[in-house]
């Protein structure tokens, strides 16, 4: 009997080590099926010719761990090309997925394709949405949730939040996405925003019903992403302290604020804890650094009572000072795990040399009469043949010359150029990136395919004696920085990322008028272990459309 006892715990540990090996072969799979079409909704007052995914404005949340492989087939039921941009996701070794006008044809009309992508080794809020034309000011978008796998500590669960909510504020225009892009294409501003939304929703549509439910000594989760296209956001709750806990994909020291500035394209997560008298409270993100200011109050209930909200409402900041304090108090969590076992400190960043300085100075300027804006003196635009399928085929010429932007701006902020922008970053070098901003309003910064710490900021023009009040300790690894009116900001980051990765603004008019450039960075061991084939399902347009494949990556060692 013993020995029969002990064959069969012996089979069941084989099966259980196949099943072991067979999990660590590959990460578990999440399934999406997107129908996208436009509907009407009522919105501001008025109703609105809105992108939806499956029925729904925002869009379907994607609830998922760490390293998940994310699969979603997008139907195209526009009548207009369409891509999805995945916001914060650094899509390692697949820049192909990406979603840009860059890496990627559109699909057409009628069409569908599959999206195949990993957070591969990222936790915290993102989101994502349509990167063709003004489609962004149309809706499509959604927010992202990516979890820290088990066993994984997070420095905030012990105990959990009652709950974990998405609440994606931006401001909204009234005029259909079509016109906003015709009067772009005529050289005229989109203007301001008519007002802002939250999740979807404005206006008394906002109010009528609570947005959240809490239980009374109970904490929650709020993951704030700004969806907008052109104004920064302060987020705030009646009464509430809210202590921040992740700010793109990093966790952060706990601090606690009353309210936060959230720029175009930034995601946080913070903790409120339900510790006020029971009743209704609103919720509400105000526009920031604009004239004729918008808000949206949303209301969060207290489960069981009826108690209106306050009367008084929380006033938002005012001034640039504020808010560029506030982005200062922000700090890395050293001490705690992020998407890995080990602390995120343990990264030491400001201890690295910086092998190349890349300045880039904001560009605005008119050709023809038509109002553009660039880099450095380059205008993007993005060629028929996307750069990083003419780049894989070897077909550049014709499509675009390397390095029309060189690492020093010109000395006179003078004409633009419109050629599409692209650079070369040399694979696994650490750099800095210097924005300047000579203009009189906030531009946010957005790069693909990266994390980077933002080491500095400050007015004027940066020098290289600004480096004395960088931080290199524990500034915040994350993907999208704020440059505030006429100044700059100073991020670093290792580029062991091969691929075709855009540096844009968030600040969607700019980007839809040329502020835009991509890196190309290529492993010089052309290997999968670095960067993966361009997938059989990728579609082809423009030059590269029936050419044999380029010979395939190396197998990886």
């Amino acid at each position: 009997m013993a020995t029969t006892t002990t064959r069969v715990a012996a089979g069941v540990l084989l099966v259980l080590s196949a099943l072991a090996l067979v999990a660590q072969a590959e990460d578990p799979y999440l399934f999406f099926e997107w129908k996208v079409t436009y509907g009407t909704k009522p919105l501001l007052g008025v109703p609105q010719k809105v992108i939806l995914i499956n029925g729904e404005f925002p869009g379907p949340r994607i609830n998922c761990s760490s390293n998940n492989n994310i699969v979603v087939n997008v139907f195209n039921q526009l009548d207009q090309p369409l891509l999805f941009t995945w916001n914060g996701m650094q899509h390692r070794k697949n820049s192909w997925m990406d979603g840009m006008p860059g890496t990627q044809c559109p699909i057409l009309p009628n069409t569908n394709f599959t999206y195949k992508w990993q957070p591969k080794d990222q936790i915290g809020s993102f989101f994502y949405f349509p990167s063709v034309g003004m489609q962004r000011a149309a809706g499509g978008y959604g927010g992202i949730s990516v979890y820290s796998r088990l066993l994984i500590p997070v420095p905030f669960d012990q105990p959990p939040p009652e709950n974990d909510h998405v609440v994606l504020i931006g401001d909204w225009y009234t005029k259909d996405h079509e016109v906003l892009a015709r009067q772009l294409d005529a050289g005229k501003s989109v203007g301001r925003p008519a007002g802002v939304v939250i999740n979807g929703k404005g206006g008394k549509d906002l109010e009528a019903a609570p947005l959240f439910t809490f239980e009374a000594g109970k904490t929650y989760r709020l993951r704030v992403c700004n969806t907008g296209i052109k104004a920064s956001l302060n987020f705030r709750i009646q009464g509430h302290h809210m202590t921040l806990v992740e700010l793109e994909g990093s966790h952060t020291l706990q601090d606690i604020y009353d309210s936060l500035d959230v720029h175009v394209g930034h995601c946080l997560s913070v903790l409120v804890t339900a510790d006020q008298k029971p009743g209704d409270y609103y919720m509400v993100a105000s526009t920031r650094f604009i004239h004729d200011a918008k808000s949206a109050k949303a209301v969060v209930r207290y489960a069981g009572s009826s108690a209106p909200p306050p009367a008084e409402m929380p006033e938002p900041p005012a001034g640039w000072a504020w808010s560029i304090n506030q982005a200062r108090s922000f700090r890395w969590n050293l001490t705690s795990s992020a998407a890995r076992p080990n602390p995120q400190g343990s990264y030491h960043y400001g201890q690295i040399n910086i092998t190349r300085t890349i300045k880039v100075m904001v560009s605005r300027g008119h050709i023809d009469g038509k109002l553009r804006y660039g880099f450095s003196g380059v205008s993007h635009r993005d060629p028929e043949t996307p750069v990083k399928l003419a780049e894989y085929f070897n077909v550049t010429d014709g499509v675009f010359s390397y390095n029309q932007m060189g690492d020093v701006p010109p000395a006179v902020n003078g004409p633009l150029h419109v050629v599409p922008n692209v650079i070369t970053a040399e694979f696994r070098t650490f750099i800095e990136i210097v924005f300047e901003n000579p203009e009189k309003s906030l531009d946010s910064l957005h790069l693909d395919g990266y994390a980077f710490f933002g080491v500095g900021m400050g007015p004027g023009q940066w020098s290289p004696e600004a480096r004395q009040t960088y931080n290199l300790l524990d500034a915040v690894s994350r993907h999208t920085i704020q440059v505030y009116p006429r100044s700059w900001t100073a991020i670093m980051l290792t580029f062991d990322n091969a691929g075709m990765w855009s540096v844009r603004s968030n600040i969607w008019e700019r980007y839809y008028l040329g502020e835009q450039f991509y890196i190309s960075v290529i492993s010089p061991e052309r290997s999968l272990r670095d960067e993966y084939n361009m997938p059989d399902n990728a579609l082809r347009c423009g030059k590269v459309v029936g050419l044999p494949l380029p010979p395939s990556y190396a197998p990886a060692r």
